[in-house]
């Protein structure tokens, strides 16, 4: 199972190293990371494997969100299913 990540906002040192940390810490571990910065905006989009998390995925998405309001940043995880039937023809 993967979760899609998006993280959006200002751009500062240490997005990435931050997300990535939180990631690691509750068992996602990332497979693919693509990201951009815009002038000062910072976007990126992550895919991560989620088969090994400690906590619930539910926990996992909460985790991510308050880590990003913590940095001002808009971070938003979302399962690869639902992505997938979102974007599906």
């Amino acid at each position: 199972m993967k979760a899609v990540i998006t993280v959006t906002g200002k751009d500062s040192m240490g997005i990435i190293a931050g997300v990535a940390g939180v990631c690691a810490e509750l068992g996602a571990n990332i497979v693919d990371i693509s990201q951009s910065v815009l002038q000062e905006y910072f976007a990126m989009i992550m895919l991560a494997d989620i088969d090994k998390l400690n906590v619930d995925f539910a926990q996992f998405v909460d985790t991510l969100e308050a880590f990003g309001k913590e940095k001002g940043l808009t971070i938003h995880a979302m399962h690869e299913d639902i992505f997938n039937t979102m974007h599906h023809i």
